[in-house]
């Protein structure tokens, strides 16, 4: 009877040295060690999981506090002189310049950021893969077709171009999130097709066309799964990016529209009374570094996790 060796574990027995145990793990089981050993991304989750609890939590804390996202303290909230009161026992982190409580506005403006950051990350993901996975994959004119699309669309220039859409059809989040999503689907498209081109061609591709796979089945069940690894860790560097994109639109008054809170309107709002109240830009531009400072630790961190030519260190 032939001896069936253990899957999970296996003898590496080097000659005149005694054997040692060696577990077989994942790349996925891999990834996620490494990423519980390292102390930035554990940090930056912490930081990425608290920021989602705030955004999810802004009407408990509006309740909680007594005082609504848009409700006014004129009495309480602004001193004799008509400034906004500094962070203190009833407003924590202050109030604005209509004496609304600054807390809650962060909390709220959270979920907007949040949500612009997912929806346009995912949907930039979904069209970038489509055109990447279409060029890189189909090659010739096709190729040269897309590639010439996604090179005239990284020329527009940013600014220009949404301030053109906007004075078309008026600003808000449904603007914002279409003009981010246009700016962000060409560099995963150039990332797709490079990693396409050079799949494409490989032994598992030869045998799917061998066995009559149409082009389509091709694309979707034997290359696509193979980009699901770079996908979600520049999913992740991408999101940090459509929150700075969003903060920028609306602090130039061509995002979100007021009275709704937004981390770029409240910066706008501070930009004239920084003098008589620093919080009023010092808590929104913190909040908006310390998230996308977190998002971009942890794609890193992500990115270094799945490598798979990093070496782990073995314990003497």
């Amino acid at each position: 009877m032939i001896p069936i060796e253990d899957p999970v574990r296996s003898d590496i027995a080097p000659p005149g040295l005694p054997s040692v145990q060696v577990a077989a793990r994942s790349p996925g089981q891999l990834a996620v060690a490494r990423l519980r050993q390292d102390r930035v991304a554990m940090a930056s989750l912490v930081v990425i999981v608290v920021m989602v609890a705030l955004a999810l939590a802004a009407p408990l804390l509006a309740t909680w506090t007594g005082h609504p996202v848009h409700r006014q303290y004129r009495d309480t909230g602004l001193t004799e002189f008509g400034l906004p009161v500094g962070p203190r026992g009833e407003f924590w982190l202050g109030t604005d310049q209509l004496g609304r409580d600054l807390l809650v506005r962060l909390a709220y403006g959270a979920r907007i950021s949040l949500l612009v950051g997912a929806v346009s990350t995912v949907a930039a993901v979904g069209v970038g893969t489509a055109i990447g996975l279409s060029a890189g994959f189909l090659g010739g004119w096709p190729d040269r077709v897309l590639s010439w699309f996604i090179d005239t669309t990284l020329s527009l220039p940013f600014l220009l171009f949404a301030i053109s859409l906007v004075a078309l059809v008026g600003p808000g989040l449904m603007i914002t999130v279409v003009v981010i999503i246009l700016f962000s689907w060409c560099p995963i498209a150039r990332v797709v097709r490079g990693q396409v081109i050079a799949l494409r061609e490989r032994e598992f591709v030869e045998a799917a066309r061998s066995l009559g796979a149409s082009r389509l089945r091709i694309m979707a069940v034997d290359i696509l799964p193979n980009l699901v690894v770079p996908l979600v860790v520049y999913g992740t560097l991408l999101v940090p990016q459509a929150v700075v994109f969003e903060a920028t639109l609306s602090f130039l008054g061509l995002g979100v529209t007021p009275p709704t809170a937004t981390w770029g309107g409240m910066l706008a709002e501070g930009a004239d009374l920084y003098r008589v109240a620093w919080w009023m830009v010092v808590f929104p531009a913190a909040a908006v570094l310390a998230l996308t400072l977190a998002f971009n630790l942890f794609g890193d961190s992500l990115r270094d996790a799945f490598d798979p030519r990093r070496v782990e260190a073995q314990p003497r």
